[in-house]
């Protein structure tokens, strides 16, 4: 099998191409996350419902998802270097029009189309930094392309927030105006083709396109929608459940006959890219799913506004800057499989610690297990990304890398859901497992309402019969506070255990010497 060992002749150095195409996955993942923040100003300004203003990020994740599954198969039709500066282009225009956007439907056409964009650039940009980088340093490489994909999702509310409170929610978007400009123009300069992408496509794929349009976006509704519609007391998330499940199996079927496929689902057959995208899957899961629930953990429980909860997890973005060079140079020395074995046992070690914070714990105690996992995603992501594209031969670079982006963006996706839904329903089971030991009866509870009761009487100067209503519902909100926090360890200890499963995938992978 032809591996990919060469090496693309780019017309710039490769330092000036790998900024090029990481700034634009940079913006791309961040443009997933940044828009949360602002979600509370649009409903004033749109003047619709907090149901409503989902939209907002639903439309750009379907549309997203859709172009990175695409992306081989666009490259091939348009050139890769034409496509890749027009989505720059259209990422960027759309950015505009979100920020100028004053109704919610000009919003969602306008994030759309910023999706649409946006959904090329990552998987194209992977691509053309394996190609770029000679074997030896590919390591680097990919350390820096997880600069750009796996710290963009912290950054996004920390800078969200900060520009939403300072010049209102538009400049999220208009901040993509100049470097989106910077990365159009450094694109359309160093950026060419390789020589094995120029042919050309003999035979649309009608169908498979179809399939794939109709199957992710129904996908994504399901994921993104399911916990606010009450899963499958719904008949929307029924039928979206249907047709996705329908659709994306005709999909695999169709596209493993088809002579000129949309996707190349055949990539799979090699067993160490398809373990590599499993663990890729997995790693999306917690890095989106613990980005998310340390963010409502933070801002339900510690009192911390969005942007504040957003720099309180800035240590994790900041190990994660250190480290990453450190795992790219050690590429090179260490057997690829412990490298990243390492990194999958300090995010245990790191997610298993958070499943003992308690409704009292400070950036003291949480710091350890942020710089764990923090270290943890560094050492996995990028050493996994260059080992696992090795064993492709060449010419399927570009249809692999977007399988692989699309199973940690489908992982992200599963992570919100995940979190989402596990929040309500475990907190649910630990609420009525702690008032099971709330009764009149419990000596324990009874002496705490009678000291509830004497302080706000003796405090507050509340008639007996008021005090005695307010202390049974401040020992309410306190039982659903730490229902809560069981909840939340429930979440971390599960994310660590995510990582226990994929301890077979990381033994299916081979050495980097060895590929």
């Amino acid at each position: 099998m032809q591996q990919a060992t060469s090496v693309t002749q780019a017309p710039a150095g490769k330092w000036v191409i790998a900024g090029t195409v990481v700034m634009s996955s940079f913006v791309s993942v961040m443009d997933f996350s940044i828009v949360n923040v602002a979600m509370p100003q649009m409903i004033s300004t749109f003047g619709v419902s907090l149901d409503a203003i989902t939209w907002v990020a639903v439309s750009y994740s379907i549309a997203e998802i859709i172009l990175i599954t695409m992306s081989a198969w666009l490259s091939s039709v348009f050139g890769r270097k034409r496509y890749f500066v027009w989505s720059f282009i259209l990422f960027t225009a759309a950015s505009m029009l979100c920020g100028a956007a004053r109704s919610l439907e000009m919003m969602v056409l306008a994030r759309i189309l910023q999706g649409i964009g946006g959904g090329g650039l990552i998987p194209l940009s992977q691509a053309i930094m394996l190609e770029t980088f000679p074997e030896e340093e590919r390591g680097m490489a990919m350390a820096l392309y997880t600069v750009g994909v796996a710290v963009a999702p912290a950054v996004g509310p920390v800078l969200g927030g900060w520009l939403t409170d300072e010049y209102g929610w538009p400049w999220i978007f208009y901040i993509n105006l100049p470097l989106g400009i910077i990365g159009i123009f450094m694109s359309i300069v160093v950026l060419s083709d390789p020589p094995y992408l120029q042919q050309q496509i003999k035979r649309i794929d009608v169908v498979g396109i179809i399939l794939l349009a109709v199957g992710l976006t129904a996908m994504q509704i399901f994921l993104e929608r399911g916990e606010r519609e009450h899963w499958f007391d719904s008949t929307l998330i029924i039928w979206m459940a249907c047709i996705a499940s329908t659709t994306l199996i005709t999909l695999v079927l169709w596209e493993l006959r088809a002579p000129e496929p949309v996707i190349h689902f055949r990539v799979l057959k090699n067993i160490q890219f398809a373990a590599g995208t499993c663990l890729g899957l997995i790693f999306g899961i917690t890095l989106f799913g613990s980005f998310f629930v340390l963010a409502l953990f933070l801002q339900r429980l510690q009192g911390y506004s969005v942007m504040d909860s957003g720099v309180f997890q800035s240590p994790r973005m900041l190990i994660m800057l250190i480290v990453t060079p450190i795992a790219g140079r050690l590429y090179n020395y260490v057997d690829s499989r412990l490298l990243i074995g390492c990194g999958l046992t300090l995010m245990v070690i790191g997610y298993l610690d958070m499943s003992g914070f308690t409704l009292e714990v400070g950036l003291p105690q949480m710091l350890p297990s942020f710089l764990l996992t923090g270290a943890g995603m560094s050492i996995m992501f990028g050493p996994l990304s260059a080992v696992v594209m090795r064993t492709v031969p060449l010419t399927m670079i570009t249809a692999a890398s977007s399988l692989y982006t699309l199973g940690r963006r489908i992982g992200g996706n599963m992570g919100y859901a995940f979190v989402a839904s596990q929040v309500d329903s475990r907190s649910a089971f630990h609420r009525a497992r702690l008032v099971d030991h709330v009764t009149p009866y419990d000596v324990s509870t009874h002496q705490a309402l009678d000291g509830l009761t004497g302080r706000l009487a003796a405090g507050s100067g509340l008639p007996p019969g008021v005090a005695e209503d307010s202390a049974i519902k401040l020992l309410d909100l306190t039982v659903n506070r730490h229902a809560s926090m069981l909840a939340y360890n429930d979440i971390f200890w599960l994310m660590g255990m995510m990582f226990v499963i994929g301890v077979p995938f990381l033994l299916l992978l081979g050495n980097r010497r060895q590929a």
